[in-house]
């Protein structure tokens, strides 16, 4: 199974408690690419979240945030 964690293979990628045998990059998909692409526009110019905002962007946002405050948390110890 793909990205299954086996014996023989080694860690490609590490980042705190994460790590995978696989390269991330061929996991993240076009959908993906956009909603941290407009993560990072919503937060550079401080837009709010509408009513008629997709569910899953919502979602992905609220994720992308999360990761983001606990790296800072993590980097500054």
């Amino acid at each position: 199974m793909q990205g299954e964690l086996n014996e023989t293979s080694g860690v490609v990628w590490a980042r705190g408690a994460v790590a995978t045998d696989i390269c991330p990059k061929s996991l993240i998909t076009a959908q993906s690419l956009g909603w941290i692409e407009e993560y990072l526009i919503w937060k550079r110019l401080g837009l709010p979240l509408t009513a008629d905002s997709n569910v899953r962007q919502i979602e992905a946002f609220l994720v992308l945030e999360e990761q983001v405050l606990l790296a800072r948390q993590s980097a500054t110890g």
